[in-house]
This record gives structure tokens, C-alpha cells and sequence, in this order.
């Protein structure tokens, strides 16, 4: 993105103190690298789209997580994507809607934060990042039009009041506060019936990971573009948690553990009934 001019200065406008947003500085000086701004080519275009992501609060922070399968049409295009993301030191943002849009986005959003956070000496509070990202995602809302939807939801712990807290989104940047549990994707449908069983207030954080590793296995049951647990290939859910040590990822051998409980506890009762 760097311009050099003649004699290897950089442009004024690098040289200059302005906003504390990156996305800003990007869209004055070169728009054109921002993922909305740019001409698609016409005719029909098919790219992998992820789903499903699951989030659910729990005493003293919030877990998310997301199944790993990409699809484009009727295949699948990956088996092993990650969809969930560390954004800063507080918070995470699962992906669902067109992939590599989506995880554009997701690298944009980091610099976002780590440049503010450089420039004002501070972190940006869990709802500033909220609405940071909605009107990145309205920026977007061309390339939705046209078919290439991007659909986050963002996750974090508010360190003023100690508690996690859950954002989801429409295409048009429209931000909303979910409270207890939320989930994105073709599989959110069958992910929220399996929450809305499982899911009690004030559970710890170990239980909120298995509440939703659960509700994606129950996703994957029924919807073809979420991806169940691969025990063949080892391919588990990425789980992620946010509390007041910061934000972290389960490691798969302990998501493997939950996973395999799972399966236990539904053999001989696959529909999970309680």
C-alpha cells in the first residue's frame, strides 16, 4: 500500500496525524484495497462460504466456536478451516457467509484494533470494537448485493463489567446485542433448538464448551454445509474463550475429550433426547 515518492519520502499524507482508524486512513488514500470497494468481474461467481459458528456466555466470560467444513455449491471445499478469531487481547469473531471475503475482513479488523490501540495508548472498549467492525461490514454491503455476503459475529469480555458479551450482525452493518447464546450460518437453525436445551445461566466456562461443541454436532446432524467432528482425520471444532486472562483457544486434544463424551453419551440415543 506504501507509495514512495521521488527521493524515497513517503507521502504527506503518511506523515500526518489523523484518525485513529486504519480502515479510514485506507479509504482516503487507497481505496481501492479495501475488500468493498473492488469491481467484480460479471457472471456468476462460486467461492467456499463457512458455517456454523456458535457462541455462548458463561460466569466470567464467553466461549465461541465454529465446525471447520467449507462448502462452494454441493461440495465441500475445505475440511480443516478455521473460523474463529482471536481480533485482540478481549475478544474473538467467528466468520460465516463467503470465506475469503470474510477472512480478509477479519485481518483488516486486527490492524484496526492494534492501530488504535498504538495511536490512543489504550485498548477500544468491547462496543467501540462492535461498532468498528459493523461499519466495516456495511462497507461490504456491495459485494453482498452481488451475492459475496460476509455475516461475523463478535465475541468478547468487557473488562469494565467483567462479563462476556455477544454481537451478531446483518449485511447492511446493522449491530445487535445477544444475550446468553448466538449462532451464524446455514447450521444456526439446529445449532439454536440444541442451545436453547442445554444452555444454563451462570454455567462455567468448561461447561459452556461442551454446551457448544454440542450444539454444532447437532448442527452437523442436519445441515450438510456444517462439518461434525472428523474423528478419522482428527479434525475437531475450534473452541475459543475469552475472560479476564485474555483471549485463548482449547487445544484439540482437550476439544477431543468433549467431543468423544459427546459421542458416548448419544450412542444408543442419537438425538440427544434428555
Amino acid at each position: 500500500m506504501t507509495r514512495i515518492e521521488e527521493g524515497g519520502r513517503l507521502p504527506t499524507a503518511y506523515l500526518t496525524a489523523g484518525s485513529a482508524s486504519f480502515a479510514e486512513f485506507v479509504g482516503r488514500h487507497a481505496p481501492e484495497l479495501l475488500p468493498g470497494r473492488r469491481v467484480l468481474p460479471a457472471g456468476v461467481l462460486d467461492a467456499p462460504h463457512g458455517t456454523t459458528i456458535v457462541s455462548v456466555v458463561a460466569e466470567g466470560g464467553v466461549v465461541m466456536a465454529g465446525d471447520r467444513r467449507a462448502t462452494m455449491g454441493n461440495l465441500i471445499a475445505n475440511r480443516d478451516m478455521d473460523k474463529v478469531f482471536a481480533t485482540d487481547e478481549f475478544s474473538l469473531v467467528g466468520i460465516a457467509g463467503t470465506a475469503g471475503l470474510a477472512i480478509e475482513l477479519v485481518r483488516l479488523f486486527q490492524v484496526e484494533l492494534e492501530h488504535y490501540e498504538k495511536i490512543e495508548g489504550v485498548l477500544m472498549s468491547l462496543e467501540g470494537k462492535a461498532n468498528r467492525l459493523a461499519t466495516m461490514i456495511r462497507g461490504n454491503l456491495g459485494m453482498a448485493m452481488q451475492g459475496l455476503a460476509v455475516v461475523p459475529m463478535f465475541s468478547g469480555f468487557d473488562t469494565d463489567t467483567g462479563a462476556g458479551r455477544i454481537f451478531s450482525y446483518d449485511v447492511t452493518g446493522g449491530c445487535y446485542e445477544e444475550h446468553h447464546h448466538h449462532c451464524v450460518g446455514s447450521g444456526s437453525l439446529f445449532a439454536r433448538g440444541s442451545l436453547k436445551k442445554t444452555y444454563t445461566e451462570g454455567m462455567d466456562l468448561n461447561a459452556a464448551v461442551a454446551v457448544a461443541v454440542e450444539a454444532l454436532y447437532d448442527a452437523a446432524d442436519d445441515d450438510s454445509a456444517t462439518g461434525g467432528p472428523d474423528i478419522g482425520r482428527r479434525i475437531w471444532p475450534t473452541v475459543g474463550i475469552v475472560d479476564a486472562e485474555g483471549a485463548r483457544f482449547v487445544p484439540d486434544d482437550e476439544v477431543a475429550v468433549v467431543v468423544e463424551g459427546i459421542i458416548a453419551h448419544r450412542r444408543g440415543n442419537p438425538g440427544g433426547a434428555r
